[in-house]
């Protein structure tokens, strides 16, 4: 991109390269707003910039600009995954109220253990499962886990990414009895539409190769 001034910029091995805020408002403008939430979450979790530092980049007539106002109007820090992301973000768009990373604990105080998602004022908490949970040491440890939190009352749903990509109404279903509101199964279409526009499916990727390549052919 050419630029009319000077933007902000570190040195990497002596390569002047634009900043993370700058970076993150350059994807702006070629990227969906489901992408663009992963990016900005990935970044306020490893703290390598701050929510002030984006907004200062966010101004009147700057290429990407709208799309990454809205990407940090949606973005939480504490998201530990590009998955836990999504997770969040269906429910979100679903108008089912959570918090990320809610810490639970028993009468006494105690820590029984950090779930990804707990719906608020419910007893359920719903979690990804990635690969790695199927594997023998951590499926016995993830059991354990499960009966800990039965214990204190709670009841807890993993879901894949099978599950977010291909069959995301069924987490629907399950967040609709969890908060006792009728299930409509026409309440994903917010999560599937922005799903679409995303990196994360084949119509998406199209898009965006679309969009490129229309850019690199008029030098916009």
């Amino acid at each position: 991109s050419r630029h009319t001034r000077v933007i902000g910029f570190e040195e990497v091995d002596d390569l002047r390269c634009a900043d993370v805020a700058e970076t993150l408002l350059a994807c702006g403008r070629w990227l969906s707003l489901l992408d663009m939430v992963v990016l900005v979450d990935c970044v306020l979790h490893l703290e390598l910039a701050t929510r002030d530092e984006i907004e200062e980049v966010i101004r009147p007539r700057r290429p990407g600009a709208r799309r990454l106002r809205e990407a940090l109007a949606l973005a939480d820090e504490r998201s530990e995954s590009v998955f836990e992301t999504l997770l969040r973000l269906l429910h979100v768009w679903c108008e089912v109220e959570v918090m990320p990373q809610h810490e639970v604990v028993d009468v006494d105080g105690v820590l029984v253990a950090r779930v990804d998602l707990w719906l608020i004022g419910t007893d359920s908490v719903h979690e990804y499962d990635g690969d790695e949970h199927e594997r023998s040491p951590r499926r016995v440890k993830d059991r354990r886990r499960d009966r800990k939190l039965d214990r204190v009352g709670l009841v807890r749903r993993g879901f894949t990414s099978g599950d977010l990509l291909h069959r995301p109404v069924t987490i629907l279903e399950d967040a609709d009895r969890a908060i006792g509101r009728p299930h409509d199964p026409s309440r994903i279409r917010i999560w599937t539409g922005h799903l679409r526009d995303s990196l994360f499916t084949p119509a998406g990727q199209a898009a965006f190769l679309r969009r490129s390549a229309r850019t690199h052919e008029t030098g916009e």
